[in-house]
């Protein structure tokens, strides 16, 4: 069979950039899919062309191409004109354009109609097209051009048959009117039809979805042995009783179920799931309690220093009064703190050691670890929670292990995305917390929201202003963190005290403006979403989410649950103009049906979002996946399981392992 090395036009620079993005064989080649389709099979004539359209469009320029700049950026502009009129196209940052296309020269174009700040329609940065069809499109990768990349998938699948056998049993295929796994691939790179194209993603979306599942379910069943942790009878009750409130009955529930893990032979898996306000952290104190009076250590790990000292401030009045010493272990730490803090931790005198990744850095040495607690389980990979658990010094017995998130996921997706792990659903608030009134503020009403702002400051109460941009840009239309700052600090809210913050911004300079903001210095906070977790302010009763029809419905619900933390009313006020989606939100506190909503607008891949470098969480899953499937895949797993069909789990199993070999193999090793 053929090797990568040897397709044709493939030299040593960008084998090594395939290799960098996990394309090692010819196998991984053909599975690197599409992330999207252009139909230039049709031209769309410009008096059709419409906001939100994607099309292909050919006409003569009414003019030469002209050139200009702005702020370091450049942008070619020109009318394209056919016999039904005409439509303005730019081009950001592709200066070169403008001497590369002649006024006599017809232009087929491919690219998203929009609208400009003046809401004049528009076609941004389409593409220059030279062949029709329905064209396959790839993440790019560095020093690998379009053609090049569709010229080794053409070749590669010469090979397909002896590199990418049938991962699914026959019955299976049948039953779920699945093509074969062959055909999905040749029509998933390079669609004769439409409707080819829709049997291939199917296929490829529901065998990605049922292999991660089928993955994550031998991962849960092959669970190690695990640390008992002896708890008594009534301990529960016990520690509810040492706080200052009573416990929901959701929040009892899932306590037991934690105890009842912590005593068994096998390691605690458990995912608890609950929306913002729940009572998640009693929960974490609660197993960290548990595992201390049993003579064992926790480790509890935040994704940012902010969120862990909140953390390490509420173990303090909640562990402490028990007997359980607490602790912090953070990136940032002097040479000397540091120190102290990792005699602590090796000691024991630490009971409850509470940091960043910090936790799982070289040089930290726990004793009798038997408990680790990740907080906001979106921000770690399984990769870093099992490298948390390593640190654990019993040779044989694997530490127990709780995930926390505060990101409502629908039932059927968490189980999809977390099937190595036990879910648990806190699925009750405490009494008396008042829910945020939430609004959409069209852009006319702009002035009033701010006269409500300062009204709200003279009160002593603050407001989160968030934008979805760090930086102005001509090529967005959205508001900017800093031109909004610097607009308000000149006008409507000159009066008041404002800060900047963004993810992007020195990390003490950050840390200082959260903290004034935190301690009543500062009456508005204009940011980015990098307050979206760990900032806890009781007297922040504002939120306003500019150009909130950018964001996902299950993130402006997390935006919107840093405010109604204290006793007062508080709201949040969506700037856009009026959409069925965003009135989702005005009806609703419910982080649960918000999130099923959005599932069921966006589906399965834009819900989850993309990792850093682009990939899907799940394969296939951002293209052909919607609501439907992702329940069909679980009922497919339940149904292959049962009694009757072992042959085929079997097969599954195998074909599971195999697809995601390198993800397991690389969990095993750390």
């Amino acid at each position: 069979m053929m090797e990568l090395k040897e397709l044709k036009g493939l030299g040593k620079a960008r084998l090594e950039t395939l290799n960098k993005a996990g394309i090692l064989t010819l196998a991984d080649l053909l599975l690197y899919l599409p992330v999207r389709y252009q139909d230039t099979s049709v031209t769309t004539p410009l008096e059709k062309a419409a906001p939100g359209m994607e099309v292909c469009v050919s006409g003569y320029p009414k003019a030469a191409p002209r050139l200009s700049r702005f702020r370091g950026l450049t942008s070619v502009t020109l009318r394209l004109c056919d016999e039904t009129g005409g439509l303005p196209i730019v081009w950001f940052n592709q200066p070169w354009l403008q001497t590369s296309i002649h006024p006599d020269e017809l232009l087929t174009l491919y690219g998203k109609i929009d609208r400009d700040k003046q809401g004049r329609m528009r076609m941004v940065s389409p593409v220059l097209v030279k062949e029709r069809g329905i064209l396959p499109v790839y993440r790019t990768l560095s020093g690998l051009p379009p053609k090049t990349m569709r010229d080794m998938i053409r070749q590669a699948l010469t090979q397909l048959e002896d590199c990418c056998p049938e991962t699914l049993p026959e019955i299976l295929r049948v039953k779920y009117h699945l093509c074969e796994r062959n055909f999905a691939l040749r029509q998933a790179h390079f669609p004769e039809t439409r409707e080819n194209l829709a049997i291939a993603l199917r296929r490829v979306s529901f065998e990605g979805m049922l292999l991660y599942q089928a993955a994550a379910a031998s991962l849960r069943g092959e669970r190690a042995k695990g640390i008992v942790i002896d708890v008594p009878d009534k301990a529960t009750d016990a520690y509810w009783c040492s706080l200052p409130f009573p416990p929901t009955s959701a929040q009892k529930r899932v306590l037991d179920e934690i105890a009842g893990d912590l005593k068994s032979s096998r390691a605690m898996g458990r995912m608890v799931q609950g929306d913002v306000g729940c009572g998640k952290t009693a929960l974490a104190f609660g197993a960290i309690a548990l595992t201390a009076q049993a003579g064992f250590q926790s480790a509890l790990m935040a994704p940012t220093e902010i969120l862990a000292r909140q953390h390490l401030e509420s173990a303090k009045a909640m562990l402490e009064p028990l007997g359980i010493g607490c602790g912090l272990l953070v990136g940032g730490m002097k040479a000397k703190e540091r120190r102290k803090a990792l005699g602590k931790i090796a000691s024991g005198e630490w009971r409850a050691v509470i940091g960043t990744h910090a936790l799982i850095s070289e040089g930290v040495e726990y004793k009798n670890l038997g408990l680790v607690v990740t907080d906001e389980q979106h921000r770690f990979g399984v990769r870093q929670r099992r490298m948390l658990s390593r640190k654990a010094d019993a040779a044989e017995d694997a530490p127990n292990e709780l995930v926390l998130s505060a990101t409502p996921i629908p039932r059927t997706l968490a189980l999809v995305l977390y099937g190595d792990l036990d879910l648990s659903i806190v699925d009750e608030l405490p009494p008396g917390r008042t829910p945020v009134k939430t609004r959409v503020v069209p852009e006319e009403k702009r002035e009033g929201l701010y006269h409500f702002i300062r009204q709200e400051a003279a009160q002593g109460r603050q407001t989160y202003i968030v934008c979805p941009l760090v930086e102005e840009s001509e090529q967005i239309d959205a508001r900017s963190a800093q031109e909004t700052y610097a607009e308000l600090c000149n006008g409507p809210l000159s009066d008041l005290r404002l800060g900047l913050t963004y993810g992007e911004q020195d990390a003490v300079e950050k840390a200082e403006t959260i903290r004034r903001f935190s301690s009543g210095e500062l009456d508005v906070l204009v940011s980015t979403t990098v307050i979206e977790v760990g900032v806890n302010v009781p007297t922040a009763t504002v939120m306003v989410i500019e150009n909130a029809d950018r964001f996902g419905l299950s993130q402006l619900h997390q935006l919107r649950g840093r405010v109604g933390r204290g006793a007062k009313e508080s709201w949040c006020f969506l700037m856009a103009a009026p959409n069925e989606r965003l009135k989702t939100l005005c009806e609703t506190n419910d982080g649960f049906k918000i999130a099923q909503k959005d599932l069921e607008i966006r589906g399965p891949g834009d819900f989850l979002g993309t990792r850093q470098h682009g990939d899907t969480l799940i394969p296939g899953m951002a293209m052909g996946a919607d609501v439907q499937m992702l329940e069909e895949t679980s009922q497919c797993l339940k149904w292959i399981r049962s009694p009757g069909y072992e042959e085929e789990w079997n097969q599954l199993k195998e074909s599971a392992q195999a697809a995601f070999a390198r993800a397991l193999d690389e969990i095993a090793m750390n």
